[in-house]
């Protein structure tokens, strides 16, 4: 988590819009060949959808690099399908597929290179909405996380967003995690504590394709 990441959510009470003593009219034609002009902000499966009963706020793609953007790419290293691939310096995950296709996912990673996960993991346990409790190491860093060491339920302003994969080496959890995030303008970017984040849409997506005791490689460099 970065760290910002725990601000939480702005309530928004937008007040009702002033009337027009003249107001437009559009017609059916009209609104429907400007519907796409209206949509593009959050194309591509990345508009707001209600999830277990919480929203996932849309993301506004317009800003994005098309790079982060989820994109069906081709795929030549060795890897079987349904396993996953992160590539620290390219600021990618990719999914492999068959046929040599990957699905690929702009991430968010750690801060440093000494705080990322790095080398080969299996994804041991999966959670949706999952819990948050900051690690000793991360409340040492940012005190003010210790007012959450007795963990965060799942919901909109946990930083860990809708879905977790939690990595597994040797049978024992190593803390490290693909996750959602409060924060999708941090895709791209190296802000967190070592853990990788995906857009709230992309760690949903993900986590419908990937089964439990897929492996994880974490390239480095």
């Amino acid at each position: 988590m970065s760290d910002k990441s725990l601000r939480f959510l702005a309530d928004t009470n937008n007040s009702n819009p002033p009337t027009s003593p003249n107001p437009v009219k559009l017609s059916r034609r009209a609104f429907v060949a400007g519907l796409p002009l209206l949509m593009a902000g959050c194309a591509g499966g990345y508009g707001t959808v209600t999830d277990g009963g919480f929203p996932v706020r849309g993301v506004d793609t317009s800003n994005i690099n098309p790079e982060m953007l989820r994109t069906e790419v081709a795929w030549k290293g060795n890897e079987k399908p349904g396993n996953v691939v992160v590539n620290i310096p390219e600021r990618h995950l990719y999914l492999v597929m068959a046929g040599g296709r990957a699905m690929r996912y702009g991430v968010g990673v750690g801060r440093s290179e000494g705080v990322n996960f790095r080398g080969y993991a299996v994804v041991g346990r999966k959670e949706k909405w999952p819990h948050w409790t900051p690690t000793e190491n991360m409340m040492t860093h940012i005190p003010r996380y210790r007012k959450f060491a007795g963990g965060m339920n799942g919901g909109p302003d946990n930083p860990l967003g809708p879905r977790a994969l939690y990595l597994y080496k040797d049978g024992r959890d190593t803390h490290f995690r693909l996750h959602g995030t409060i924060e999708p303008e941090t895709i791209g970017q190296a802000v967190s504590s070592g853990c990788i984040r995906l857009f709230n849409q992309d760690i949903i997506d993900l986590y419908d394709r990937v089964p439990l005791g897929a492996h994880v490689t974490v390239i480095q460099a």
